[in-house]
């Protein structure tokens, strides 16, 4: 369930992609999706595994988990790269999942990209777990949307032109995913649309920034202490 909003914790920059540090895990969508009579990914959950590149892709995954077994899961052109991740037949409470380690991390951020069909779902709420689901934390309520192509849309994405940072929206997160062995990311459809509505979403990424071991800091103690000595 959700748990309500992290108040003067978290910052937002919609349409920018902002770093935070070195990347812990990043989707880019680089393998395309099975095609063909009987092929299809379908059904109520699927998974593009682990993450591409980061410090920590292992035991990452990207999936999504659907109510409708009529699902249908495609790798269209992404945001400036080869492919995203893509479904249809959305109802309300469908959600897309990343699920990563932030060990040995702070100062985490979360951005991605992402954009609908003209009759896909267009509200989404971010949520955050960090004890492996059994509660989270509302991190957007009802964020928006845009349209890839279409009237008034901020533009289509095309994996052989550059990323389009309208479709971006980074977050920084508070403390409470420092240092975590397993942090989930949802996005959750807050609208039940026609079954060929489409939403995609690609370039995931958890960025934070490497936490000193305690030796190190010590020996930055040291070395100020030194210093201060010989300025003497």
């Amino acid at each position: 369930m959700k748990t309500g909003f992290v108040v003067g914790a978290l910052a937002l920059v919609v349409g920018a992609a902002v770093s935070q540090g070195a990347v812990i895990a990043q989707w880019n969508i680089v393998t395309a999706f099975p095609t063909g009579t009987g092929l299809v990914p379908t059904g109520v959950s699927y998974s593009v595994g682990a993450a591409d590149t980061g410090a920590l892709t292992a035991g990452t995954e990207l999936r999504a988990q659907k109510a409708l077994t009529a699902s249908t899961y495609t790798s269209p052109a992404g945001n400036g790269s080869p492919f995203s991740f893509s479904a249809n037949n959305w109802s309300l409470g469908d959600y897309y999942q990343a699920t990563v380690s932030t060990v040995g991390y702070d100062t985490i951020s979360l951005s991605w990209d992402q954009a609908r069909s003209s009759t896909g779902p267009s509200s989404f709420d971010l949520l955050m777990s960090v004890d492996g689901g059994t509660s989270f934390t509302t991190l957007l309520d009802n964020y928006v949307v845009s349209q890839s192509g279409g009237g008034g849309s901020p533009g289509t994405w095309s994996s052989s032109g550059a990323r389009n940072a309208l479709y971006t929206t980074t977050v920084s997160i508070g403390a409470a995913a420092n240092n975590q062995s397993s942090v989930i990311f949802r996005f959750v459809s807050q609208a039940t649309t026609a079954a060929s509505g489409s939403n995609r979403i690609d370039n995931v990424s958890v960025e934070g920034t490497l936490i000193p071991a305690p030796g190190a800091l010590a020996l930055v103690g040291l070395g100020g202490l030194v210093a201060t000595r010989r300025r003497r």
